[in-house]
């Protein structure tokens, strides 16, 4: 048995209900209904040897009766046929022919509406792939074997291109399967004719009106950076302008495109020019932030640790003050009797007496430092007292002496201190008179644009070729 499918001039997507009352609705929404809606004339051939032709005719015009054909008919069933309507004007456009070597014709034009199933996710670099079963229903496989017919199985008008059939935004092309398909109803396997529809889109239109004014609208975004920073309206209008501008266009792009159980492949491309241009924005305040540091606060900040030096400073000195106390008092317990005392005979029992007093009340000084660590002062002349001016070494504060503050201890804010150093390095940075940030954002920012661009379209036309491939 054989099947001969003839493509008609019109190939269009099925519109929807306001379409039909006579609105537009735009070709990418409708295939979001996942239809297709072929204007056709199929033309079904089979070999009867109980039909012969008398008289020597060739060929023989039959009268086509679908409510009781007076021939056997077979049960022509398309899987994915959702409705079929016969063409007519003023009969339908049916024929019927037997031919002398027993072989039937049957040729019906007509519009059929075929579901398919779409996958969005590369929109706009998708393509769709659409099957189209032709088989019977009734009879299996041993009874009946569906195939295309060679001379050649699809004929199309003539102003179908080489590629295909091309729309305002689609290419549509046609294909057959030549070996033999089954399918399996239930009650056996079915002998299958299998037509293939693929359908592209035209990414012309996509790249004038989406693709473009983005990449316009993320390259306007890097003139901020040669903008000075001072000038907040000016940056601020332009940065926040164009943020605005690519989310709108993202919402109209998403509203008038066909829905997908992902991110579709140019809503990909839009949140990542948004992204661009909220970087450079956030760029922005960071510089901002900068130079107020800069400013106000980096001032305030050195007035306070200056107080604190001098608290610090005040402090070590009365340590000092008191370290050297100590040890005066103690080299003065140490000290010898000095030889005017000794000439003196009657006065030795006084002195003696006016010393055990002192050493009484010295008792209670802290124990002098060790003879190594501290040499013998020198005595002024007829005096007892030691001179401030002595040669005491200079007392150096260990940093983990219990009478310093906890702040001076290396250990213990090491790390916080560095920290705080680094941040500070980099906020006065940020906030350069110069502009070092806006600097190395006119280059960091195009850089990384580029280098998304050739991922971006490497992937998904990667991706769109082996849809392409695999559907051929």
């Amino acid at each position: 048995m054989c099947t001969s499918f003839c493509n008609g001039d019109a190939v269009e997507l099925v519109r929807d209900a306001e379409d039909a009352a006579g609105g537009e609705v735009d070709g990418d929404v409708l295939w979001c209904l996942q239809e297709i809606s072929l204007d056709l004339f199929l033309q079904v051939y089979w070999e009867d040897p109980r039909v012969h032709i008398c008289c020597n005719h060739s060929v023989v015009e039959l009268t086509w009766t679908q409510q009781q054909p007076k021939f056997w008919v077979p049960d022509l069933y398309i899987r994915q046929l959702r409705e079929m309507k016969v063409l007519s004007l003023f009969q339908e456009m049916t024929s019927v022919r037997l031919y002398s070597n027993s072989t039937m014709r049957v040729s019906i034009g007509a519009t059929v509406i075929i579901k398919c199933d779409m996958d969005f996710v590369l929109y706009p670099l998708d393509i769709q792939k659409c099957a189209v079963d032709f088989s019977s229903y009734k009879y299996t496989m041993e009874a009946m074997k569906f195939k295309w017919k060679d001379d050649p199985p699809l004929s199309f008008p003539s102003d179908f291109g080489d590629d295909g059939y091309r729309l305002a935004k689609y290419v549509v092309s046609f294909s057959t399967e030549k070996n033999m398909q089954v399918i399996f109803y239930g009650e056996g396997n079915h002998s299958t004719a299998r037509m293939l529809i693929t359908m592209s889109r035209e990414i012309r239109s996509h790249l004038l009106e989406s693709y473009l004014p983005s990449t316009l609208f993320v390259i306007m975004s890097w003139g901020s950076f040669v903008v000075i920073p001072e000038i907040v309206p000016g940056r601020m209008v332009l940065l926040v302008t164009t943020l605005l501008s690519l989310v709108t266009m993202f919402d109209t792009v998403r509203n008038n495109s066909p829905n997908a159980l992902e991110l579709k492949c140019i809503e990909v491309w839009l949140i990542s020019c948004t992204l661009f241009v909220f970087f450079a924005l956030l760029e922005y305040f960071v510089v901002l932030f900068g130079i107020r540091y800069d400013k106000h606060w980096r001032h305030k900040k050195r007035d306070l640790e200056r107080q604190q030096q001098l608290q610090q400073q005040q402090q070590q000195q009365a340590q000092q003050i008191q370290q050297i106390a100590q040890v005066w008092a103690g080299d003065r317990v140490k000290l010898p009797p000095l030889a005017h005392h000794r000439r003196s005979g009657s006065n030795s029992t006084a002195s003696m007496a006016a010393n055990n007093i002192g050493m009484s009340s010295l008792t209670e000084a802290p124990p002098p430092a060790p003879a190594a660590a501290t040499p013998s002062p020198r005595l002024l002349q007829g005096s007892s007292k030691v001179s401030p001016h002595a040669d005491l070494p200079r007392h150096r504060p260990d940093k983990h002496e219990p009478g310093l503050p906890a702040g001076d201890s290396a250990d213990s804010d090491g790390p916080r201190r560095r920290f705080r150093m680094v941040a500070e390095y980099v906020i006065l940075y940020c906030g350069s008179q110069r502009g070092m940030l806006d600097q190395v954002s006119l280059a960091l920012f195009p850089f990384c644009f580029i280098l998304f661009t050739t991922v971006y379209w490497i992937s998904y036309v990667s991706e769109s070729q082996r849809q392409r491939n695999s559907s051929n």
